[in-house]
């Protein structure tokens, strides 16, 4: 549900989800270090998406393709990129986060290139959890332009079992409007104060996914299967993008 104090009409959305090739591309950064990147562009586009992974898996994660997926059938074109840490780790299981300032950096490359795919198209960032903080803190400090809005699904809000405020602190510089997509149980991100944090921020609007953990996976028990739960967080996106 949106917690915007409004009741909106659920969409009616495509059981089956026919996936299209994405486009191989390669982004470069400032001092000649290169990073891949996947682009989609349906045929019925209507805004893009720069669509940022998490710390733990890159963007051919099966989450951040599936999203990808949804999003398309929705016509909305996404890129996908690795950032440095992950381009870098080349199929090693680990690996430390870039700092705040490369990953800074790769957003701006794939934002760039982004406007050059889609120059007719308006354009949203965001992420997945680190990717969602990164884009935030970005726009935070020195805001990229013609950004419509931002999305983040799963913002990392702290630590597990370690609930504080402090990574939300930048999110009153960021002047775009903001989406939440949360899950009920997400163990970085206690209910009650992402719900707070949402309520504090001028345009922000929380959408609760319930029973859902960081991973927006949900208990067998619940009678709900993961392809249920992308096909929430992609209409979420897709309503609030066209409202934005």
């Amino acid at each position: 549900m949106f917690v915007n104090g409004n009741v909106r009409e659920r969409r009616v959305v495509p059981r089956v989800i026919v996936k299209m090739q994405p486009d191989q591309i390669k982004l470069e950064l400032d001092g000649g270090l290169r990073i891949s990147g996947l682009f989609m562009k349906p045929e019925n586009a209507k805004a893009m998406f720069v669509f940022a992974h998490g710390a733990g898996a890159g963007m051919t994660h099966t989450f951040m393709e599936d999203v990808a997926h949804g999003l398309a059938v929705r016509g909305i074109a996404t890129l996908r990129f690795n950032f440095p840490f992950m381009e870098a780790r080349a199929g090693k299981r680990w690996g430390r986060p870039d700092t705040a300032a490369i990953a800074h950096a790769a957003l701006r490359a794939a934002l760039i290139e982004a406007r050059m795919l889609t120059s007719d198209l308006p354009l949203f960032a965001g992420g997945k959890s680190y990717g969602a903080r990164m884009t935030s803190q970005m726009q935070g400090q020195e805001a990229f332009p013609r950004v419509r809005g931002l999305v983040f699904v799963g913002f990392p809000l702290h630590a597990a079992k370690k609930p504080s405020l402090v990574r939300a602190e930048h999110l009153s510089r960021v002047c775009e409007p903001m989406l939440f997509v949360q899950g009920a149980r997400d163990a970085l991100a206690e209910i009650s104060l992402i719900r707070s944090v949402c309520a504090s921020l001028e345009g922000a609007t929380l959408h609760v996914i319930e029973g859902a953990d960081h991973g927006f996976h949900v208990l067998a028990r619940s009678g709900r299967k993961n392809a249920d739960v992308i096909a929430e967080i992609c209409s979420a996106i897709d309503e609030w993008i066209d409202k934005h």
